[in-house]
This record gives C-alpha cells, sequence and structure tokens, in this order.
C-alpha cells in the first residue's frame, strides 16, 4: 500500500476530502521527522515507536565492484511495532 491509497481509504472512511486528509498525513509525518532530528523518541500507542540510533563507522563492500567503502558514524531511524500492530500482523 501506498501514501496515496492510504490517503484515499482514510478520506473514505472518515468522509472528508482527500486534500484535507493529505494535509493531515504531511503534518503528521512532519512532526515524526522533527521530533527524530531532534533526537526525541515518537510513541503512538497501540502501534508502536519511532526512535534514533547510533550507528558505529564500520567498512562496507560495495556489490558491484567488490571495493571496500568506510561509512562514517550517523544516526538511522528505527521502528519498533507495539503489541496491538503485533497481533494485527499475526
Amino acid at each position: 500500500m501506498i501514501k496515496k491509497q492510504i490517503i484515499e481509504e482514510i478520506a473514505k472512511k472518515a468522509h472528508i476530502t482527500k486534500k484535507g486528509t493529505r494535509e493531515v498525513i504531511d503534518l503528521f509525518l512532519d512532526e515524526v521527522k522533527k521530533a527524530l532530528s531532534r533526537g526525541e523518541k515518537v510513541v503512538v500507542s497501540g502501534f508502536g515507536t519511532f526512535r534514533t540510533t547510533m550507528v558505529k563507522e564500520k567498512e562496507v563492500v560495495v556489490p558491484g565492484s567488490g571495493e571496500r567503502v568506510k561509512v562514517s558514524a550517523h544516526r538511522a531511524a528505527r521502528f519498533s511495532p507495539g503489541k496491538g500492530l503485533k497481533r494485527a500482523v499475526k
């Protein structure tokens, strides 16, 4: 499912416009991005937790050439599903 399909489903079920739905979803995603960029975690009860972690510097092999390249240390976004999401997926 892609973002466009999610917008259409929510708009249909909530009886609101697609434009309004798109704005709300975009605002939600922007707030999650801002919080993660500040190093905060975002908890959506029953769904899961978005957080950042530090990834250590490491050496990787480029698949096409076999060349070894160093990747510097950086922060990465992570998602941990909540109990409700885990049950729904089972």
